[in-house]
């Protein structure tokens, strides 16, 4: 019996190759009778089409067709409806912002990777941070800070120095991009039950941007992090590289 999917690709040379193969595979049918989604592109694409589809409640088998593509699968001709028939679900739910902006709008995006909050000029971001509402620090000075899904926290995460989190591990990393007070800080790791909440401390000086995965708010004046467990993204990976097994490699490479 053949696998009955809707592909959802971005526009390259290699996404459109690969489609003409499925084509010949598979049954294509409309998202709403598909047994499958399956995304050809990169992670950028990958996070959009989620967060767009998640409401049919359908499996995404994602099938890198960008550049490093850590959250797609790598595409064998030979093997892809092996591969797909028996893939391995994960289930990721995401983080959720709720952000309230100088002029006292209320704004809201998820994100499956990291929410940053970053600077968004000359000035250094000046914030506090607390956790259930218990102070984590009183007052960064930094270029901000980022808050990561075990999912993402070999992404961006990796790169501002924080800790790589096991996909079961039920914890958040938030670590700061580029202290400078206090400048040995190296940030902290809460439960994913936890209320994270930053405040912007001199909204008129100090401007900061609020981004969720590839969203962004300007002008943030207080921003609330949570996970978000009404929302499910079910996620399928080749069995031989899930993607625990490819946290596992960023987590080894590290030490190296």
């Amino acid at each position: 019996m053949k696998i009955k999917a809707h592909i959802i690709l971005i526009e390259n040379k290699r996404s459109q190759k690969i489609k003409r193969f499925l084509e010949k595979k598979i049954i294509l049918s409309t998202i709403n009778k598909a047994d499958y989604i399956i995304v050809l592109g990169g992670d950028g694409f990958m996070l959009e089409t989620l967060k767009k589809y998640h409401k049919y409640n359908k499996p995404f088998y994602g099938i890198n067709c960008g550049n490093y593509g850590f959250l797609m699968n790598k595409f064998s001709y030979q093997n892809i409806i092996t591969n797909l028939s028996k893939a391995t679900k994960i289930i990721i739910s995401p983080l959720e912002m709720i952000v309230n902006t100088k002029r006292n709008l209320k704004k809201k995006a998820i994100a499956i990777n990291e929410i940053s909050i970053l600077r968004q000029s000359r000035q250094a971001a000046s914030l506090t941070i607390k956790s259930n509402k218990k102070e984590i620090i009183k007052k960064l000075i930094s270029d901000g800070v980022l808050v990561s899904t075990p999912a993402g926290s070999t992404a961006y995460n990796l790169s501002v120095h924080g800790p790589i989190l096991n996909l079961n591990s039920k914890k958040l990393s938030i670590a700061p991009i580029s202290a400078f007070r206090p400048r040995r800080w190296k940030g902290r790791v809460v439960g994913d039950k936890s209320i994270i909440n930053i405040k912007n401390l001199n909204p008129q000086k100090r401007p900061v941007s609020a981004v969720a995965d590839n969203i962004e708010f300007r002008n943030a004046k207080n921003i609330l992090i949570r996970v978000n467990r009404k929302i499910k993204f079910n996620l399928l990976y080749d069995k031989s590289k899930s993607l625990q097994k490819k946290i596992k490699i960023e987590e080894l490479r590290k030490e190296t």
